[in-house]
This record gives C-alpha cells, structure tokens and sequence, in this order.
C-alpha cells in the first residue's frame, strides 16, 4: 500500500490536468480503497483551481470526502468560489457560516478571499473581520477597499483606505480602479498623482487603472504622459493588457490613428484587445474601419462576445448596413449567443433605424425578461419609425409591466409626440417627469418639448420655455425652433435665431446655410448674398455632402467632389452622363431652393 501511494503521489506531479483526468482519478482513489484519505482528496481539490473554470459542484463533492478540513483547505473552496460567478449568490458566506460551525478559524488569507466572491456582500464581512483583528492587516484592507468600491461604497472604501498606515501601490490602485468604475474620473486621476507625490513606485497594474478615466475625461496629455513615462519601452507589444487600455484612451479621446498604431503594433492580441479597437473606432466614428477590424478578427478564428457584437451592431446602425446587420443577428443565432441588455438593445436599434421595425418586433418579443432598457428600444424605434401612436401604446404597456421609464425612456417617448402630433400628450409626459417620477428634464428633454411646440405652431410657448429653461439652450435647441419657424414661416423670429447661431459658432457653416435659406424662402437676394459674403470674410466653407449606399453587404461611401473612390473615375463618367441627359429635358426648378452663389449665378441649396 506505501509503494501505491507513492505512485499516486507522483501522478499529481504532473501538469495538464482537466476535470475528466481529476474525475478518473477520483474513481482510482475508491477502487483503491483510498476514499478515506484526506491528502489524495486535498490535492484533488487543489488540482480544482488550475482548470479554466473552477468546478464547484465537483469541488464541493471532493470537499465533503474530506474529514477535518484545515484553514488552508476552506480557503481553497474560498478561492475557488471567489473566481466562478455560476455559483449561488452568499455560497461563500454560507460555507464560511459552515467552516465557524466545525470550530476552525479564519486566518489573514480567508477575509481577502471572502471579499473577493463576486455576489458578496461586504457589510457581512466586515464584522468578522473586526471580530478577529485583521482590520489592521494591509492585505485585508487593500481587499476591502477593492470590495467596497467595487460594490458602489466609494466613500466607505475611502475610510478604509485613509485609515492604511503604509500605503502600497495596492491600495492606491485598488481606489483609483473603484473611482474610475463609479464614475469619478477626476478623483481617480487626482488620487494618482497623490500616489506619485507620496512616491510610491507605479507599476503597470495601476497605470491601466488610470488610462480609463484619463479615456473618460479626454485627457489624452495625461494618458500620453502616462504612456511615455511609466511604460517600458516594448512593454506594450509583450502586454495585451496595456495594450488595450491604450487603444481605449486614445480611442475615447479621439486619437483614432494612435489607438491603431497602438493596436497594430500588438503582436498578440486577444478578444480584449480586438474589441477594444472596435468599440474605440465607433467612438469615433469610424464605423467602416470598426466593420473592418471585425472582419479581420473572424479571419483570425477569434470568436467574439456578447461586447464585440453589441459594439458592431452599433457601427452597422450608423451605417445604415442592414445586410452586415442581418448577417451579424444570423451569427447569433447560429453560435447560440445569449442576449443580455445591451446586446438585444443594439438589435432592436439596428432593425428599427435600417427600416425594419417588423423585425425589430419579433426580437422584442421573443425575449423572456424585458427591462427598461429594451421597452426604451421598443420605444424610440417606433418613434423612429413614424409610429407615434404605436410608441405610446409601448409606454403605457411597459408602464401596466410595473417598469420605471428612465430619462432616455422620456427622451423616446416626447420625440414621438413630436413626430406625431401629440401635443397634449406631449406636455403632460413633460409634466410627469419630475411630478411623478422624480426625474429632472435636461437638455434632450427640453429640446424634443421645443420641438414639439414648433412643430404644432406653438411658437411663442416654445420661446417662453427656452427662455424658462434652468440650464443654457444649446444651439441645437435654438436649431429645433429655427427650423419650426420655417415650417410655419415666422421668418422674423427666424432670422433673429439664425442671426443669434451665427454670433455663437461664427465658424459652423451649417448656420450661415440656415440662414441663407431663411432668406431664399422671402425672395430676399440680398440677405443671401450677404451670408455668403459672411463666409467668405470668416474662411467658413460648406461641409462637403457625405452619403453611404450598401451592396452586397459592403458599404460604399461618397463624398462630393471627391475622387479617392477605386471606382470614382466610372462613377463621374455616368455622372457626367446623367448631366448631359438632364440637359435636354424642360425643368422648371423651385425658385425657393436656389441660392445666390457670389459670381450671381443661382445654385440649389
């Protein structure tokens, strides 16, 4: 029997383990009569926390062969549990409830793990950890600021952390992280550069944590100061991580071609990394490049997440790519992908704003449990789709669901009255908002109710709650009202706002074309060569007319005057064709639509 556990002993040397190898050799150890033997099982057990994913009904079976389990083994189960998000919310608390009851006590490794376990809660903890007098252990208070942080507790985490006497790079990392996940971007970069004054060492782990919210505030000299100073040179290529998080601040700053430059010179990527680069040429507006870095990605065999997807579908929504979308849903269905909210959300959203608001029906009601966000999708997708009455049967719906509307809820909502004509219906959802629901209309809120008003003729009510607003009207809301007395040719109301957008953006040629059609729409000539003579003293020129067309799932982009296009010198030579036929047909053109170009000749706006 000796020579047979020594045998044994020798086989957990080996390295490869999987879970049918540990089950086999479960089923060795019984036939063996060595069920009784705690060291076998324990390694067993350890053997758990090497797989992929830790199996914690297996682990709990191998757990329960054990007679007297030590500290050391309850706190691999800890571990275990604290790495798997599958297993029942307080599992850990429950074992932990378990491990008191057969009188073993905790030691300075336990609390970290307990606080670790996703689902948990750290008021639970806490207690015990006063109880047994680890609250001035440095390891247990890094790890019970990462907990409270990561569970929204920002300033309790706070406390914990000012109470450290000797603050290590964990500590600040752990709050810098927390500050960035709950939206404090300003605290989290101000707490790094607190961490450099108090010259402690900086390591990688917590100049990642600072490239976020260096991302989220646009700070892009901090982020690159971060990268130049506090990264090694060639630490990027050898750090997917890093890597990423670079990609990501210089994407959401808007430094596209650093983000790619980053991105590029990566020689191992992973699905981090490949989405990061989608998500970060969406942000910034580079959806052709984002379908194209996908694209490239499968060619890879890498297979992407419920992210990558939402991320795509997006950049196909802004494209007006049904195929490529159709495609991307039919990728769904085939790898069994399971929706969550943003991924759904991004669906419906495709179909609904492709034209497609059948099938952006089905999705919505094949999907079991529908939150606010998706009856929000619902919403604006029909109010999109010129469904105004539709959209609000979906409000009331969602409402008799018991589901609180949330402020893009409202936003989708008073934009379908618009679009509608449901001005009573309109100011009594405005009303509610804040009434009933406690929320406090902003800027879209506003901007969709002077929309509304103008739509309908209301003119002098949307002017009076422009001027009631508690916030400044953007330009876009002026925009909205402008565009109202257009509609109902209030031109002096008109051109006192295209006047007042001209004295704001002095440089949006967009402004000076409003105006200029204001006066093309009262035959006033003078006042449109005026505009353009305006332009011409600010070095303002109009914005070259863009447009997009999909074929065959590729999206085609056509911008005027441009010939970068690898078809472009075909395109101009039927372009050129469609003119001279033009040319010999009787038009009789809208007088209304031509402007006064400087030369005198008349062009269409």
């Amino acid at each position: 029997m000796a020579g047979l556990n020594e045998e044994l002993k020798s086989l957990f040397l080996l390295k490869g383990w999987k879970l049918y190898h540990l089950k086999q050799m479960n089923c060795v150890l019984f036939t063996c009569g060595l069920s009784h033997h705690t060291f076998f099982f324990s390694k067993l057990l350890r053997l758990c926390l090497l797989l992929p994913s830790f199996p914690s009904s297996y682990a709990s079976s191998l757990f329960n062969h054990i007679t007297r389990p030590a500290i050391h083994t309850w706190n691999i189960m800890f571990k275990g549990f604290s790495n798997n998000t599958s297993h029942p919310q307080n599992s850990s608390i429950s074992l932990y409830i378990q491990m008191r009851q057969h009188g073993v006590f905790p030691n300075k490794h336990t609390f970290p793990l307990l606080l670790r376990a996703k689902n948990e809660n750290p008021h639970l903890i806490f207690p015990q950890i006063l109880k047994f007098g680890y609250i001035s252990d440095q390891f247990v208070q890094n790890s019970l600021v990462s907990c409270f942080a990561s569970s929204g507790y920002v300033d309790l985490a706070r406390q914990v952390f000012d109470d450290i006497t000797h603050k290590d790079v964990l500590s600040y990392t752990a709050l810098i992280d927390g500050y960035a996940r709950n939206a404090l971007p300003v605290r989290a970069l101000k707490l790094f550069l607190e961490m450099r004054q108090a010259q402690v060492k900086v390591d990688e782990v917590a100049v990642v944590a600072a490239l976020s919210p260096a991302g989220t505030l646009r700070c892009v000299w901090f982020g690159k100061c971060l990268h130049a100073f506090y990264i090694e040179p060639g630490r990027v290529s050898r750090d997917v991580y890093i890597g990423s998080a670079l990609v990501d601040m210089y994407s959401k700053c808007g430094f596209w071609d650093d983000a790619m430059k980053v991105f590029e010179d990566m020689p191992y990527k992973n699905l981090i990394s490949w989405t990061a680069m989608i998500a970060g040429s969406l942000h910034c507006n580079r959806c052709r490049e984002a379908l194209s870095v996908f694209e490239e990605m499968l060619s890879r065999k890498v297979v992407p997440n419920q992210v990558t997807l939402t991320s795509v579908l997006s950049a196909s929504t802004k494209l007006g790519a049904l195929e490529q979308g159709r495609w991307i849903a039919n990728y769904i269905k085939a790898h069994n992908v399971k929706f969550n909210t943003a991924l759904a959300t991004a669906l419906i959203d495709m179909y609904a704003k492709c034209g497609c608001i059948e099938e952006a029906l089905l999705v919505f009601d094949n999907l079991p449990n529908k939150d606010v966000y998706l009856w929000t999708a619902m919403i604006h997708g029909l109010a999109t789709h010129g469904d105004a009455a539709k959209s609000m049967t979906f409000f009331l719906e969602m409402l008799r669901h018991g589901i609180r509307p949330n402020e893009v809820t409202f936003i989708g909502i008073l934009s379908a009255c618009s679009h509608g004509g449901l001005v009573d219906e309109g100011r009594q959802l405005f009303s509610l908002m804040d009434q009933v629901y406690g929320l406090k209309p902003n800027l879209d809120h506003y901007g969709c109710m002077v929309d509304l008003l103008g739509r309908a003729g209301y003119l002098e009510e949307a002017c009076k709650l422009i001027q009631d607003m508690p916030m400044k009207p953007t330009p876009s809301i002026w925009g909205a009202l402008f565009g109202s007395c257009m509609i109902h040719k209030a031109y002096e109301l008109g051109e006192w706002i295209g006047r007042y957008l001209i004295d704001i953006q002095p440089y949006h040629s967009g402004r000076y074309t409003l105006l200029a059609n204001l006066y093309s729409t009262c035959k006033n000539w003078e006042g449109v060569a005026h505009v353009r003579k305006m332009m011409k003293e600010m070095g303002v020129e109009k914005t070259r007319g863009c447009s997009w067309i999909e074929l065959n799932g590729e999206v085609h982009e056509f911008i005027a005057f441009d010939g970068s296009h690898a078809k472009s010198e075909h395109i101009y030579t039927i372009l050129d064709n469609l003119v001279s036929h033009l040319q010999h047909i009787t038009i009789s053109p809208c007088a209304d639509s031509l402007l006064l170009e400087s030369n005198g000749t008349m062009q269409h706006c």
